[in-house]
């Protein structure tokens, strides 16, 4: 495959037609920018807003669940929000070879070797069904421990413990949405992905309540039609994707004929996603032992933590999109040996998302108290979930600045530092300043929202830091 690579024109740019690189005719591709030239700002937009809108309706998604999940009671949102937590930790690492993937597949396509991006794609696929099935198969047996295991009650685990066995299946489907739709965005086609997304995310938030509640011919599922229903769903953006694949209507068109095990690019797959799988991972995991801390204090602060952190994720979401956009500009221009113009297109990213972010922090502090009674009229639980809200609110720029730059700069292939930094800071300031406030002193699981907004700050400062020294502006394939 090596040679293959190197036999590729170096002439082939991004406006040529799909047929002009596989060495066929057919028709113009979906995505004829070349995004190596022409405004940075107008390009970032052009990849970043379906990106931040797909992203967008993901957490959307997961709101309307928990939202369904209120009217059964806030121990139901306890749990959900424990299993989430337990998914979002599991795709958070997975997405570490989405990040490898991205950077290959961007920076190939940006020196005009599509044929190798193809290569690239097919190894990823196949690293993912192992995952899907080892991962899959874990979850699914011991559902149940896991959500003893952070110490909420029984009536918790027994009302949640479907939905998670049934979400570890609707996560080996996610997985592969995630994945070709990441590649047709490294390759510059958005717009695929967010269609996908959107009619997957609509059929999931109109089939929900129906599977929920037994509505109209459905059976009464509870919790697990949630989960139900969101396996038809990523089902559908899994087959939107691929079909847009294998019939090579994008820069990249995939070909059974053309497969090939390569364990030499697997491997380096795997080596250069590790350290952006570790991010996340630890990222969430951190997340869970910070559950754990918050369920300590009862079912109402373990629910009010379930709903702050999808709240939140609103931004969060929103935000990785756009650094996704700017990690793809930025390593197609890379790819072609453009250093400054990579650059560039984070500093555009970061001026978007401060404009996102005031608008953001200004809703969630206002109305803070509204947003917590739309899911529980609880006053237990509204007590402490508009507090959680408007505390967070505080830290929307720092943690749109940290999605911006953890998955903007790992998509360009500079995956260990971003590491090393969200580790020492969740480890060393934001999980033990989450014990120390919590148990010692008056803020009881408050400390822990306090602590995720110190954690937020340090952690943007360290990367921007890293950002301007610029060792990670390295040229060329990869």
């Amino acid at each position: 495959m090596k040679n293959d690579r190197n036999e590729t024109p170096k002439s082939i740019r991004l406006g040529h037609t799909q047929g002009s690189v596989n060495g066929r005719n057919s028709k113009p591709i979906r995505s004829d920018r070349d995004l190596t030239k022409g405004s940075i700002p107008r390009h970032l937009w052009y990849l970043s807003w379906p990106q931040m809108a797909e992203s967008f309706f993901s957490i959307i998604d997961q709101l309307a669940d928990l939202f369904w999940a209120g009217r059964i009671g806030y121990k139901a949102i306890a749990g959900l929000g424990v299993s989430q937590t337990y998914i979002l930790m599991l795709m958070s690492a997975r997405m570490g070879l989405d990040a490898g993937m991205r950077a290959m597949i961007s920076r190939a396509v940006g020196a005009g070797d599509n044929k190798y991006a193809n290569h690239i794609l097919f190894q990823a696929i196949s690293i993912t069904i192992i995952w899907s099935l080892v991962v899959g198969s874990v979850g699914i047996i011991f559902a149940d421990e896991l959500l003893s295991f952070v110490g909420v009650s029984d009536e918790v685990v027994e009302l949640a413990s479907m939905y998670m066995k049934l979400q570890f299946i609707g996560m080996s489907l996610m997985s592969f949405q995630r994945l070709s739709g990441g590649a047709l965005q490294a390759a510059g086609d958005s717009v695929t992905p967010l269609k996908s997304a959107t009619v997957s995310r609509l059929g999931h938030l109109l089939l929900s309540p129906f599977l929920i509640f037994g509505w109209w011919l459905f059976p009464e599922m509870n919790l697990a039609g949630a989960a139900v229903a969101n396996i038809l769903a990523q089902l559908i953006g899994v087959v939107i994707n691929f079909t847009v694949l294998f019939r090579g209507s994008s820069r990249l068109k995939l070909d059974i004929s053309e497969y090939d095990v390569d364990l030499a690019l697997s491997w380096r797959l795997l080596r250069i996603g590790f350290p952006a799988a570790i991010t996340g991972l630890q990222r969430s995991g951190s997340q869970l032992v910070l559950l754990m801390v918050v369920s300590s204090f009862g079912d109402a602060p373990a629910a009010a933590f379930a709903l702050t952190r999808r709240t939140e994720n609103v931004v969060n979401h929103t935000s990785r999109g756009l650094g996704r956009a700017a990690g793809t500009l930025s390593a197609q221009n890379l790819g072609a040996g453009d250093t400054s113009r990579a650059r560039l297109s984070f500093s555009w990213s970061i001026l978007y998302a401060a404009i996102i972010s005031v608008i953001a922090m200004s809703v969630l502090w206002i109305f803070s108290e509204e947003v917590a009674i739309l899911f529980s009229d609880s006053r237990e639980f509204v007590s402490h979930a508009s507090l959680w809200i408007a505390i967070l609110a505080l830290a929307t720029f720092p943690m749109s600045c940290v999605q911006i730059f953890t998955q903007g700069i790992s998509n360009t292939g500079a995956t260990l530092i971003p590491m090393v930094i969200t580790l020492v800071t969740f480890w060393v300031i934001e999980v033990p300043l989450g014990f120390g406030l919590s148990y010692f002193t008056t803020l009881d699981s408050v400390g822990v929202a306090w602590a995720i907004v110190i954690g937020n700050i340090a952690r943007s400062l360290l990367l921007y830091v890293y950002f301007l020294r610029g060792s990670w502006l390295k040229t060329g394939i990869i």
